[in-house]
């Protein structure tokens, strides 16, 4: 499932790494700290460990010299493919298997083999190989701009037309006393966080090719394994083999399809509709 997430964030941006951002047994909240959102969304797409950010700085002008001119310059492609959603980049870890694959090369497919460089200078390539992977797929530390720019009339009408068919006026009373800035005020109108006490929990109906069913809470989620927590509170993983089905449920996913039309100006103009509301 990683994989899938990563190809719909290429295409989609924002939306669908909002839309599965939490590890939903990790501590979340308004006040969560931007590096807790970057670990929750981390765990729960299945993204592997923290790129080395300083290794991946050494591997920028040498990912830059011998590989931007067929991959793009932040692996995005270009001549040759994306890198993000590689399955060699994406099984790798540390430059665990990408050390040796940058090594031989793909001859045969115009790709040609690294090894004038040394081991160190390889796995700092990778490292900034998993930097570019981070940056499109985890939107964890993603953080608004403080400024409140737009109208507030016409962010009290979008939210009268898109926004009240879901929430009870009395909602939104004194919205905008819950948070501290701006920016945070409208990171939660924008795609709330799903608090503690799992009432905005993602839940998945499980069924496997040997007909056994399991339903509940989600975890965690990958390419190749779900973890449930079901009503009596034990934890089930259930291998992504053939033939088995996964039915996701997401309560926010009116905010999912809101985010795919929210433009600009109707994102500013809600927003400094809600800072009115003290």
């Amino acid at each position: 499932m990683r994989r899938e997430y990563l190809y719909a964030l290429v295409a989609g941006g924002l939306v669908l790494a909002a839309a599965l951002a939490i590890s939903q047994d990790a501590p979340t909240g308004r006040n969560a700290s931007p590096a807790q959102r970057a670990q929750n969304t981390r765990t729960f797409l299945g993204l592997g460990p923290e790129p080395d950010k300083e290794a991946a700085q050494r591997g920028a002008p040498v990912f830059q010299q011998s590989c931007s001119f067929c991959h793009g310059p932040q692996a995005r492609g270009a001549e040759g493919p994306s890198l993000i959603t590689s399955d060699a980049v994406l099984e790798d870890t540390h430059g665990d298997t990408l050390i040796a694959f940058l090594k031989k090369g793909r001859p045969e497919k115009g790709m040609p083999a690294f090894a004038s460089l040394t081991d160190d200078q390889l796995k700092d390539v990778t490292e900034f190989i998993h930097l570019q992977v981070e940056d499109v797929a985890n939107r964890g530390t993603y953080q608004l701009k403080n400024i409140v720019v737009g109208d507030a009339a016409e962010g009290k009408v979008y939210v009268a037309s898109h926004c009240v068919s879901c929430h009870k006026a009395e909602s939104f009373d004194h919205f905008a006393s819950k948070f501290k800035s701006a920016d945070q005020l409208q990171r939660e109108w924008v795609w709330p966080n799903r608090p503690n006490d799992n009432s905005l929990a993602i839940t998945a109906d499980v069924k496997v090719a040997d007909g056994t069913e399991i339903s509940g809470r989600v975890t965690q989620i990958s390419d190749f394994k779900i973890t449930l927590v079901d009503k009596s509170g034990q934890s089930h993983t259930v291998e992504r083999t053939p033939g088995t089905a996964v039915d996701l449920r997401d309560p926010l996913e009116p905010h999912q399809t809101m985010i795919m039309t929210l433009k600009n100006r109707d994102l500013h103009n809600v927003t400094a509709f809600l800072e009115t509301l003290k």
